[in-house]
């Protein structure tokens, strides 16, 4: 860094004596100093295109992407945050091309492996959609490993794998110290394979969870894993004020169907 800004120093006197003294031109260079230059743009382009994204600002989005694969028409971040955009744009087709560029041309970037796992996912290719949050879950240096896993969980769900799922959401819930959405998850995958005491113990947290934290509720799906368990356990008050709140909050959704069906069938 100080040799940097001696450098810099340095230029800069040299072209204010180069406007003083007629035909004197002195110029200095540094191919590291360029490179860092190049590098730093390209990252500044594609964060200000990821701020314009979240913002549906599309248009400038894309505008800052263009210019960055103009520096680098290989440069991962670009080609998966413009997937991004075309996804938005509802080009499925260019989105995929674009995740496929990513991938293809920085196999480290993982973000971009989750961007494109998500993306198949959305499009019901679970098969590829697991493969890709596979390889991701292998990036212990991701800063949101517990997402990763958690994707490959509901992949895993998709595709009829309980046990890979029941796995995936394990380390989803290591790594993220028990988020909501991830001991829901294992807590329901539990119930799916008939182990409902491992499933209670993980539900309990998620009920602690929410009891403490006022911008946590209850879900339809959260309220029909709890009915299920409770049932199993013959605890009739906790089914029947899981129940009550189902039917007052949620008296349309899948889940109170199928509690009526549970009801009705006597399970």
């Amino acid at each position: 860094m100080v040799k940097n800004t001696a450098v810099k120093l340095a230029t800069l006197s040299l072209l204010v004596l180069g406007m003083l003294v007629s035909g004197c031109v002195t110029t200095t260079d540094s191919r590291f100093t360029r490179e860092a230059d190049r590098e730093k743009a390209l990252e500044n382009y594609v964060k200000l295109a990821s701020r314009y994204i979240g913002q549906g600002n599309l248009t400038r989005a894309r505008h800052h992407l263009d210019r960055a694969l103009e520096i680098d028409d290989d440069y991962a971040p670009a080609l998966a945050a413009m997937g991004l955009v075309y996804s938005a744009e509802g080009d499925e087709q260019l989105s995929e091309q674009s995740f496929k560029d990513a991938v293809s041309a920085d196999g480290s970037y993982t973000r971009g492996r989750v961007y494109y796992g998500a993306f198949l996912y959305s499009q019901g290719d679970y098969d590829k959609a697991r493969a890709q949050f596979a390889k991701a879950s292998e990036d212990t240096a991701y800063k949101d490993r517990s997402g990763v896993f958690y994707n490959l969980g509901l992949t895993h769900e998709k595709l009829g794998n309980l046990e890979q799922a029941e796995q995936a959401y394990r380390r989803a819930v290591e790594l993220s110290r028990g988020e909501a959405r991830t001991l829901l998850s294992l807590a329901r995958v539990l119930v799916e394979q008939s182990d409902y005491s491992a499933a209670s113990r993980y539900y309990s947290r998620l009920q602690v969870m929410i009891q403490n934290t006022p911008r946590l509720v209850h879900s339809a799906e959260s309220l029909y894993t709890g009915i299920r368990i409770a049932r199993y356990f013959q605890d009739r008050d906790q089914e029947a004020s899981l129940a009550l709140l189902l039917k007052n909050e949620f008296a349309e959704s899948e889940e109170y169907q199928q509690y009526k069906v549970l009801v009705a069938n006597g399970q």
